[in-house]
C-alpha cells in the first residue's frame, strides 16, 4: 500500500457520517457547511437580511453570516418578521442554504417557505447535540432527512 492511500484511508475512517431523520417542513436538496447555534433567532432586529447576518446584541453568533451554510437552531422569537426578513434574504442571495431546527413554531415554519430552502425538523435526535459548526450537511427536505458528515477536530 502507498504513503498516499494509507492518508486516504486513514482520512476516510477518521470521518465519520451520522442520518438524522425528521419531518419535512420544505423540500428539496442542499448541502453545505453547517452553521450552528443553540439560541433561538429573533426575525424581527435579529438578522441583516440584506447581508445574511445575524446583529442581535446578546447572540452568540453576532456579526456572522449565515448565507450560503445550512443553519441549524433552536427556533423562531419574537414577532412573525421571520417570513419579511428571510423572503428579503432569499431576493438578496444572503439566505441559508437550508434549515434545520428543532422548535417548530408558525415564525419559523413561515419564515422557512419564504426563503424556499428545504428544511426540516422533529429529528430523531437532537441536531445540538450531533451537528457542530465546520460540519458538513446534507439536508433532504422531501425525505425529512440530514446526513452530517462530521468535520475531522484536531
Amino acid at each position: 500500500m502507498s504513503a498516499t492511500s494509507e492518508r486516504s484511508g486513514a482520512a476516510e475512517a477518521a470521518t465519520r457520517t451520522l442520518i438524522l431523520h425528521g419531518r419535512k417542513v420544505v423540500g428539496g436538496y442542499a448541502e453545505g457547511e453547517a452553521l450552528v447555534t443553540r439560541d433561538t433567532i429573533s426575525g424581527w432586529g435579529g438578522v441583516n437580511a440584506r447581508e445574511g447576518r445575524i446583529i442581535e446584541t446578546r447572540h452568540e453568533l453576532r456579526g456572522q453570516s449565515f448565507a450560503g451554510k445550512v443553519l441549524v437552531f433552536r427556533g423562531a422569537k419574537g414577532s412573525s418578521g421571520w417570513s419579511v426578513v428571510f423572503h428579503t434574504a432569499r431576493l438578496a442571495g444572503t439566505a441559508p442554504l437550508a434549515m434545520v431546527f428543532n422548535e417548530m413554531t408558525t415564525k419559523v415554519a413561515l419564515g422557512a417557505v419564504v426563503t424556499r430552502v428545504p428544511a426540516v425538523t422533529d429529528l430523531d435526535r437532537d441536531p445540538l447535540e450531533i451537528i457542530e459548526t465546520g460540519d458538513w450537511v446534507r439536508v433532504d427536505g422531501d425525505a425529512g432527512t440530514v446526513e452530517v458528515v462530521k468535520k475531522e477536530r484536531g
